[in-house]
């Protein structure tokens, strides 16, 4: 039985489709019948170093404004098309799914050219517009929330998150790996795998004020923001990429973070938070992410235009063990940890032989 996974471009489509392909491995899925398929960003390095097959077509997205460059993306999705349709003939592929972006428009008619049962998975509360487009011919659709805005037949299946995540691990344990207190409030803050400068610049703005409240302070600053770390000070524990992120939110009594993919996290992991949703990507996808989660009592949702207010509020929110308490039960309540193998479940299901 062979696999392939479209998903490429941000950790928030890259990782939940490592998740999928590593619950099929568990499964008792050859690693070597799991294919992934992408462009040339993040996905290029993960899914080769998690040692799966990767398929690298040419990806080209669609530009707001009008520009002459919209006009190659049907000469591009076509060449991917059938690339695609290539190598899934050659592979003998069984079952699809994407995950959203753009190398979801080819997957999905390359798909459907073969006769392969194509699923499609959504990860935020506003779907996109390639999963919104490919869920039309799709034969199951997913989503990470009880109602996907765009994808009325979506299935809340929850966004896939990697077993590692949801791995035990003590407060006590977490706290000792960083060097950080046990008996101190500690309040995580981080805005991705590439780091969120509107998030680290509020850390230093409000930095001094925090440490002198007691608060320590665990910054993921992100892959290219390492030159941070020279300023840190005792208290303000800082590190750019954490490849062990169960760690991360055991540690913290609250978090703040962007509202991409990671919401599926702090579900998952029963997180309390504080979202600053960006007003990038498609559609303000983190903003309905965030607002999905304040209106369930998971998150408070603080916008780029309001970061003013944000030193005050994290102060008192870290340290009101009450609310802390009720936000992580009602964070919980929207967690689906278990979303990675269920997909892998419904892939199995729908797996034709093509042999």
């Amino acid at each position: 039985m062979t696999f392939a996974i479209a998903a490429a471009g941000t950790g928030g489509h890259v990782f939940p489709g490592l998740a999928v392909g590593e619950a099929l491995v568990a499964s008792g899925t050859p690693r070597e019948d799991v294919v992934f398929v992408g462009g040339t960003r993040l996905e290029a390095t993960v899914y080769p170093e998690a040692g799966f097959s990767f398929l690298s077509v040419e990806l080209l997205g669609l530009q707001r404004s009008l520009t002459v460059a919209n006009l190659r993306i049907p000469i591009v999705v076509k060449r991917a098309v059938d690339r695609i349709t290539a190598e899934f003939a050659e592979r003998r592929v069984g079952a699809v799914l994407g995950l959203g972006g753009y190398v979801t428009v080819p997957t999905g008619l390359a798909s459907r050219r073969l006769g392969i049962p194509f699923c499609v998975s959504e990860q935020n509360a506003h779907a996109g517009l390639a999963n919104r487009l490919m869920s039309r011919i799709a034969a199951r659709s997913f989503g990470s929330f009880p109602e996907t805005e765009g994808m009325k037949s979506a299935e809340w299946m929850g966004n896939p998150v990697r077993a590692s995540v949801l791995s035990p691990v003590t407060a006590r344990e977490a706290r000792s790996a960083y060097g950080l207190a046990s008996d101190r409030p500690v309040l995580g803050v981080f805005g991705g795998s590439l780091g969120a400068g509107v998030l680290n610049d509020a850390v230093e703005a409000n930095l001094d004020h925090w440490l002198a409240a007691g608060i320590q302070i665990l910054h993921l600053v992100g892959a290219r923001n390492t030159e941070i770390a020279t300023r840190a000070v005792p208290g303000w524990t800082v590190v750019a990429f954490e490849d062990r992120m169960e760690r991360f939110y055991a540690a913290c009594d609250l978090v703040i973070a962007r509202a991409g993919g990671a919401v599926a996290e702090l579900t998952a992991t029963a997180t309390p938070s504080i979202l600053v949703p960006g007003t990038f990507g498609s559609g303000g996808h983190q903003i309905a992410n965030a607002s999905a989660l304040e209106a369930a009592g998971a998150a408070v949702v603080v916008s780029e235009g309001e970061i003013a207010r944000l030193g005050a509020l994290a102060s008192r929110l870290v340290t009101d063990d009450e609310a802390l308490v009720a936000m992580a039960a009602s964070a919980r309540s929207l967690a689906k940890p278990r979303a990675a193998a269920n997909i892998g479940a419904v892939l199995k299901e729908l797996h034709v032989d093509n042999g």
